[in-house]
């Protein structure tokens, strides 16, 4: 072992110098911005892992506990130990609790380059301290203050001198040595309590008001005695004229030691609030399983010729949502919802005409010939990877404009996140179990506290996300009463063992329950594991979805009831042939004179409707039933409709008489060409509608007199594929790249630190070895014979330049083969891309 590994460290560098593969691949896991690029040097990490933006990071994704144990860090004495630390967090009279989760916390982190140094002297990275220290403009969580020296730094010599004498301390010959007399009284629990107990009840009073924060207060130029008495003494300090502040070391005292008032070292429980048996929960989740297939295919029907417009700025209307909410007959946030999800899944979206409109893509039909469990499967998944955001919509952004859906501005990168912690916190109770959605939110809050200030609506963001989790859970079949399915657990897939594991490490955790310890951050799932656990979640819920029906009941009342859900033929038939009258576990269908009418435009015959009734109704065809078809299908095609603008042409004159003799065809304004044809300035369309709006069934026919077909002519974008998700920064390295980088990492620490023999005057720091291509040549060849390592400089052919450490091979035709410790290989390098060689200590 090299006596710097039995030293100290001195620096966080050193300290991850330390560090062996396994804890430096812990870092770069956790914090995956530290690997982007690959930096050249442990020098360069730990520099990185010390900038602001990398810190921040970091604290935000601290669990509370280990924030707590940071922030407790920043007001105490740098560097500080581990004893004043447990002092810190479990004050004078100790808390078993606190005690047994701060190795934890510390290891935490020391783990993410938070902290370093050892036991006996831990310290705050700069950074940290600088933004979780207590000061005017941006006070501490803890409440305490600045102290007693910061608070005095600006005091006159003769006023600290007063205040010294004031409180019953010798007095001194300059101000260092009465601050730190004044701060040694401070500290002394013992002299503190003597000097408290002459003060008066009124003085008591302030401090106890000022003890947990914020620790400031206002004074007037002439202050009451009770205040003044605290002034004399240095229990108040002025800051600013009118500002006092109560010393960090008198609060500390009033506190018994405690920085923080209620630390938090055990995250809070998430217990059932209600119980239900796993086969109700899976049935009920079946069940709304079902009916979200059930919607989305009725939204994505609704909007198969072309649905709405998309709106300049991207988006749906305000109008087209609503309009979409009452077909679906949900409420708007719901349809919201559904739209978001089909979008999601790579559904629909927007067709890139000139007139852009939003409808179905290819991978809808796709989609349609797939089992219904793997359907549910397919927007389950994307549900669960997406970072659109339903709940966002008709909120506003940061230009105060509205968000709507399908438009920009709804990803949130935490919100996968966020749904697979709120699942596995499901998936970690008993089955059955639903817990409380206020359980839910308080154990976020522990895992991931939001720092600085909370928004308007007094619920941050995550908070918000885990509400919409809930929520959209139970719409799509996840959870079924509030508890996890058996295949909505399934669809968790990797990430609930990767959670279970992480819970089972081991540390002062390992004697609470499951559901009562810190989370482990979760491992993304592949490609190839999402699809393994969408295949696990179609299997178990295939079973629980109900069989489709090849056949109705229909009644006298010109209905027809579909007892289930119906085979995809017969259900479009029917679609067409009746309308929806109403939905549920049952569907019921209503025949009238205008939806015989539909099935006729669209090709079928008399002949064909009673053919199929008869072979998909368990009932006898009802008499009225037939009557409707059989008078809808003999007046069908009597009357024919063209362009001329339009025309209507019968061979029943009196037919077109009693039509111009109709008050309410007076809005056609028709007139007579022939004895059997009538004209109109109206478009084909109007004349259409207005004449089945008399009652009569005209057909639309073609310029060389045949009869139209009217079928529904399905419009699909062309090809496109699902939103990506947007990132939540770097995504977390995998194996392969962790090591290559930790091989990378040490091998430029190696050729940086790597002690080199002393030769006229040594390279500053980063810079590269100089020698002339004639000394360069004779060291290298005499390395060849002697075996040993050289440090040389080196810029390739893109005129990037790198230090490395070599063991010379060979030398021949102006190159040097060598063992590169650098890139752990045996590599080639031409002489005049040496900038110069130093030979290494032994």
């Amino acid at each position: 072992m090299s006596p710097e590994a039995n030293s100290a460290p001195r620096s966080l560098a050193e300290s991850l110098r330390m560090r062996d593969d396994a804890s430096l691949a812990a870092l770069l896991r956790s914090r995956p911005d530290l690997i982007t690029p690959v930096p050249t040097d442990l020098t360069q990490l730990a520099t990185r892992a010390g900038t602001r933006a990398s810190v921040l990071r970091a604290l935000e994704r601290l669990d509370r506990f280990a924030l707590q144990t940071a922030e407790a860090l920043a007001v105490a004495p740098d560097p500080a130990s581990y004893g004043t630390l447990l002092g810190l967090m479990a004050g004078d009279a100790g808390d078993s609790a606190v005690a047994a989760a701060l190795p934890r916390a510390v290891a935490v982190l020391r783990e993410q380059a938070l902290v370093w140094g050892d036991d006996d002297r831990l310290r705050l990275v700069r950074t940290a301290q600088e933004l979780l220290a207590p000061s005017a403009q941006h006070p501490s969580p803890t409440g305490l203050g600045p102290s007693v020296q910061e608070a005095t730094s600006g005091m006159s010599p003769g006023r600290i001198q007063e205040i010294v004498a004031c409180a019953g301390l010798p007095s001194t010959h300059d101000s260092v040595s009465a601050v730190t007399a004044l701060t040694a009284l401070f500290t002394d629990r013992r002299k503190m309590a003597k000097l408290l107990a002459q003060a008066p009840d009124a003085s008591r009073e302030v401090l106890s008001r000022l003890v947990w924060g914020p620790p400031y207060g206002q004074v007037t130029p002439e202050p009451a005695a009770h205040l003044r008495w605290l002034l004399d003494r240095g229990l108040l300090l002025p800051t600013a004229p009118g500002t006092v502040v109560l010393p960090r070391e008198v609060a500390l005292h009033l506190r018994e030691g405690r920085a923080h008032r209620a630390p938090e070292p055990r995250p809070p429980a998430v217990e059932p609030a209600a119980t239900h048996g796993a086969q109700v929960v899976d049935a009920t989740a079946a069940g709304q399983a079902y009916t979200a297939l059930a919607t989305v295919e009725e939204l994505l029907k609704d909007w198969d010729e072309g649905g709405p417009a998309v709106l300049r700025a991207g988006g749906l209307s305000v109008r087209d949502l609503k309009r979409t909410a009452v077909a679906l007959d949900v409420s708007e946030p719901v349809a919201a919802f559904w739209i978001e999800l089909a979008y999601a899944a790579g559904l629909l979206a927007s067709d890139g005409e000139a007139d852009e409109r939003y409808a179905a893509t290819p991978a809808h039909d796709e989609w349609l010939d797939q089992p219904p469990a793997e359907r549910w499967a397919r927007l389950a998944q994307a549900w669960l990877t997406a970072t659109r955001t339903p709940g966002l919509i008709g909120g506003r952004d940061a230009k105060d404009r509205t968000l709507s859906a399908l438009g920009p501005g709804l990803d949130r990168s935490a919100a996968p996140e966020v749904r697979h912690r709120v699942l596995t916190l499901l998936a970690g109770l008993p089955a059955g179990g639903a817990p409380a959605a206020e359980a839910v939110l308080a154990r976020l809050r522990w895992e991931r506290p939001l720092r600085g200030p909370r928004p308007d609506d007094g619920e941050d963001l995550r908070s918000r996300l885990a509400r919409w989790t809930l929520a959209e859970a139970e719409l799509l079949g996840v959870t079924g009463r509030g508890a996890l399915s058996a295949h909505g657990r399934a669809l968790l897939g990797a990430t609930v063992a990767g959670h279970a594991a992480g819970a089972e490490s081991s540390g002062p955790g390992d004697k609470l329950p499951v559901h009562h310890r810190p989370a482990a951050p979760a491992e993304p799932l592949t490609a190839a594991e999402q699809a393994v656990a969408a295949g696990a979640a179609a299997r178990l819920l295939a079973p629980l979805l109900p069989e489709p029906l090849d056949h109705v009941l229909l009644q006298a009342d010109l209905t027809a009831v579909a007892p289930g859900p119906l085979r995809r033929p017969l259900a479009e038939t029917l679609g067409v042939l009746a309308d929806v009258e109403s939905k549920g576990g049952a569907t019921v269908y209503r025949f009238t004179p205008a939806s015989v009418r539909r099935a006729l435009d669209a090709g079928r015959t008399a002949t064909d409707l009673h053919a199929f009734l008869t072979a998909h109704s368990r009932t006898p065809v009802p008499q009225p039933l037939a009557y409707l078809i059989d008078d809808v299908a003999r007046r069908h095609g009597h009357l024919r409709v063209g362009a001329a603008s339009a025309y209507v042409r019968c061979d029943d004159d009196a037919l077109l008489n009693e039509i111009l003799a109709d008050k309410r065809s007076a809005a056609l304004r028709l007139r007579r060409l022939a004895p059997t044809v009538l004209a109109t300035q109206a478009d084909p369309a109007a004349l259409l509608e207005g004449l089945r709006a008399m009652g009569y069934a005209p057909a639309a026919e073609s310029a060389e007199g045949d009869v139209l077909i009217a079928r529904a002519h399905a419009h699909r974008t062309p090809p496109r594929t699902a939103p990506e998700p947007v990132p939540d920064g770097p995504p977390p390295p995998d194996a392969t790249l962790l090591t290559a980088a930790i091989r990378a990492i040490r091998a430029g620490d190696l050729a940086a630190t790597t002690p080199r023999k002393a030769t006229g005057a040594a390279p500053a720091p980063g810079e590269l070895p100089r020698t002339g291509s004639a000394e360069t040549l004779a060291t290298v060849q005499a390395a060849v014979l002697t075996g040993e390592a050289l440090w040389i400089g080196y810029v390739n052919a893109e005129g990037s330049a790198s230090q490395r450490v070599i063991a010379p091979i060979r030398v021949e035709g102006g190159f040097v083969t060598a063992y590169d410790h650098t890139a752990d290989e045996v590599r080639t390098y031409p002489l005049h891309r040496i900038t110069g060689v130093a030979e290494l200590e032994e």
